[in-house]
């Protein structure tokens, strides 16, 4: 196996989030582009000379580990896990976008060749990576608020979905709920830890889909922590923050432009943050997994995150079709004793 001191990466999916990330592995600093593939052999030849690498026609020569050491699967969620496992299989480190898989079945097997191939498996979320949002869990863990009582969360934006493969449900797995939603569970999990039970309430389809376009999310954890998450394509709720969170001493407010906090009503506001950068984020996603690999740092998601993700967004399409509050499973089966845990996936 070759001695690693910078990650080679292959890219599969050279559309709107691959073009994102091309743009991401231009200022990250072990991570590197080295073969693009997609399905549309010109979109891969023309985003590959633009990243500066090579166009490769067919899987087999993009999981082959004499040229990567790591993939980056950009792909429709319903070809996540046949992609991964082929390449897992192959002893290559797969870093796939969210979600990681459209049912838990799948993401446990996916995890699963993962450790039996002893290597790294996990899901791509770019939140986490906000300087902003980092910076509020630091001051949220600080106690500077005081207690969580109530996290709310908003990803709502006019989108035109009609013809759009993220409301195929045979594609996609579902609509808006597994589209942004993925995200909107992980941010949460970042803040509240894990998550004990959900219900989902659907609003009225406004664009004719054969997917939910709009919905409202409420989660709790074991020690009572209240969760809200709106999501939609249908309308604009014109906020500047995407994620509140309310304490016994405090508020934390983190926004697309600005992101403050503040311990009591009427206390001046501190500004800690400039908002939203998606490239940026992006860039430190990769730099993280391919330090993670190289043994420099822990991932900031783990492969149980991951699972957990999958297994959140499962009881929540099940809470929707019950209308009724329903239990979330536990974390994860698969065992930090894996040969796949050596790569650094503690918390």
């Amino acid at each position: 196996m070759r001695q690693l001191d910078t990650v080679r990466f292959g890219l599969i999916g050279a559309g709107n989030i691959g073009r994102a990330y091309v743009k991401a592995f231009s200022s990250c600093s072990v991570a590197h582009l080295v073969a693009i593939a997609d399905t549309n052999p010109r979109a891969s030849r023309e985003t590959a000379l633009r990243a500066g690498c090579v166009a490769i026609d067919d899987l087999r020569t993009l999981a082959d580990p004499t040229l990567v050491d790591a993939v980056l699967i950009c792909t429709p969620p319903s070809t996540h896990a046949r992609i991964s496992n082929y390449i897992l299989e192959r002893g290559v480190h797969v870093l796939c976008e969210k979600p990681l898989a459209l049912d838990v079945a799948s993401a446990q097997m996916m995890l699963n060749t993962a450790a039996r191939a002893g290597v790294i498996l996990t899901m791509a979320s770019k939140f986490r990576f906000v300087d902003d949002v980092i910076r509020a869990k630091s001051i949220a863990s600080s106690g500077a608020i005081g207690d969580i009582v109530l996290f709310e969360n908003s990803f709502t934006s006019h989108v035109d979905m009609a013809g759009r493969w993220n409301a195929d449900p045979a594609i996609s797995g579902g609509g808006v709920l597994i589209d942004n939603g993925t995200h909107s569970v992980d941010l949460m999990r970042f803040f509240l830890g894990s998550l004990a039970d959900v219900q989902v309430i659907e609003g009225r389809r406004i664009q004719c889909l054969p997917v939910e376009d709009t919905v409202r999310m409420m989660v709790r954890t074991n020690a009572g922590v209240m969760g809200t998450i709106d999501l939609s394509w249908s309308i604009q709720k014109d906020q500047e923050d995407y994620v509140d969170i309310y304490g016994t001493a405090g508020t934390i407010r983190v926004g697309w432009r600005e992101s403050k906090y503040r311990h009591r009503i009427g206390e001046p506001w501190t500004v800690f943050g400039t908002g939203y950068d998606k490239i940026r984020a992006l860039q430190c996603q990769l730099d993280n997994f391919a330090r993670a690999l190289l043994g420099e740092e822990r991932l900031v998601i783990t492969p149980q995150d991951a699972l957990a993700s999958v297994e959140v967004i499962s009881a929540a399409y099940e809470a929707l079709r019950r209308s009724q509050w329903i239990a979330i499973g536990l974390p994860s089966a698969w065992s930090e004793e894996s040969p796949a845990a050596a790569f650094g996936t503690g918390a």
